[in-house]
């Protein structure tokens, strides 16, 4: 590694990430903007020889560290720790960037300096359904970055495309290693909260992989991650009312989602009664026909229902 300390620190948590490792760190070493050093924490995972084996054309060029299993957000922590850049990337293992990613984060500090966190688009692959779709296309930005907009998620935040500056990552706390979800949202509303500027270029510069084992795929447990982050954001932060009611109306509608996924699970497993009970609960603050009618066919002819809703579900992931 260079001795000079370089600008850019990007940090990769690495998890069963053998696969895919290889083309997110060539995607990095394409960077147009070359000032930058490579960090690589491997999470405790599971396929290390593999993995080893993977980054072995790169140890030259990277640092490379081992720890026991501590969730994403412990990787990350691990990585600042040792980062010597003014600015942090967290990348995704799987994940890519387009090689002006870089310097076109870089060139939006450069402009505006009051900034303290920019993030991009990028562009969806791995998933034949999302092919050819841009990030923001599933979860938009349309809105100026605030700490209230973040809450009503009129402006979603894909990590692995938000550069952000070391000092106020440190100032907020880092990652709550609490969180094996949602750990970067949670940091993201702390951040704002402290009174930072956050910006969005709807540019797309990096590519997000979709796949059935990303954790992001898991509707119940991403609910119940965004339930705790919005609980303890409530429990610390003093807010003025208004946020305030924002964020309980945000707390109610995540665990509307926790339950609808819960009784999908449990209509799945044929237990109807559960399953009518969850459904009922994510139907007082949706109040949708279908949902309506599901908990009437559960009362009235559930193992009918349960097929209807089974094949109905199957079409779909055959659509993905």
């Amino acid at each position: 590694m260079p001795n000079q300390m370089p600008i850019v620190s990007v940090i990769i948590p690495a998890y069963n990430a053998a696969s895919f490792i290889a083309e997110t760190l060539n995607s990095v070493f394409a960077q147009t903007f070359s000032d930058f050093e490579v960090i690589v924490i491997n999470d405790g995972s599971p396929d290390t020889a593999e993995l080893e084996q993977a980054i072995a054309p790169y140890r030259e060029c990277i640092l490379y560290f081992k720890q026991q299993n501590c969730g994403v957000a412990g990787a990350q922590n691990t990585g600042i720790r040792h980062a010597r850049g003014e600015y942090l990337n967290f990348l995704g293992s799987d994940d890519c960037w387009l090689p002006n990613y870089l310097a076109s984060q870089m060139k939006l500090f450069e402009e505006t300096p009051s900034l303290d966190v920019v993030y991009s688009g990028a562009l969806h692959f791995g998933n034949a359904a999302l092919s050819g779709k841009t990030y923001m296309q599933a979860c938009p930005s349309n809105a100026p970055v605030t700490f209230e907009s973040l809450i009503r998620q009129d402006c979603q935040v894909l990590a692995s495309c938000t550069l952000a500056r070391r000092r106020v990552v440190v100032e907020a706390g880092l990652f709550d290693e609490s969180f094996r979800r949602c750990e970067d949202y949670d940091l993201w509303l702390r951040i704002l909260y402290r009174g930072r500027q956050m910006a969005c270029q709807r540019r797309v510069l990096g590519r997000y992989r979709s796949h059935p084992g990303s954790p992001s795929r898991n509707g119940m447990k991403m609910s119940e991650a965004l339930v705790a982050v919005y609980e303890r954001a409530e429990r610390t932060m003093d807010l003025l009312m208004e946020t305030r009611a924002i964020l309980k109306r945000q707390i109610k509608r995540a665990q509307a989602h926790f339950d609808l996924e819960v009784g999908r699970n449990f209509l799945s497993a044929g237990d109807f009664d559960r399953a009518k009970d969850s459904l009922s609960k994510a139907n007082n603050f949706f109040q949708r026909t279908k949902l309506k009618m599901t908990i009437l066919g559960l009362q009235l002819a559930p193992h009918w229902t349960r097929l209807v809703v089974l094949t109905w579900q199957r079409v779909m992931l055959a659509r993905d």
